[in-house]
């Protein structure tokens, strides 16, 4: 299986985008699905995270009620709705997969590439 996340690109403060995460092969109903997130010369930090089985979710606080992870089962994508930006959501989002409800990157094994999110002022 890989991931492949898309959906990146420039936006202006209180826009939105959505990220998309599609994996190519079948993900298992034991996995979780996550969005992370990396900014120049900072850490990978959590983001969001979905349970597949049971589309239980998990935030970080910094995008608790702005930001949506929702998954498409049929499609195996998982997708990272996000409204009103801020300039400090600017970053390299990856989606990630991995078998523990985790927000540590640490547990998660399989990575997607990357997509930028350039929030501007």
């Amino acid at each position: 299986v890989q991931l492949q996340a898309y959906g990146g690109g420039l936006v202006q403060a209180g826009g939105s985008l959505r990220l998309s995460c599609a994996a190519s092969g079948r993900i298992y109903s034991s996995s979780v699905v996550g969005w992370f997130r990396q900014a120049p010369g900072k850490e990978r930090d959590f983001v969001a995270i979905v349970r597949w089985s049971r589309d239980s979710t998990k935030y970080a606080d910094s995008v608790k009620g702005r930001f949506t992870i929702y998954k498409n089962s049929a499609e195996n994508t998982v997708y990272l709705q996000m409204n009103s930006l801020k300039p400090e959501d600017t970053a390299v989002y990856y989606c990630a997969k991995g078998v523990q409800w985790s927000t540590s990157t640490r547990d998660y094994n399989l990575w997607g590439q990357g997509t930028q999110v350039t929030v501007s002022s």
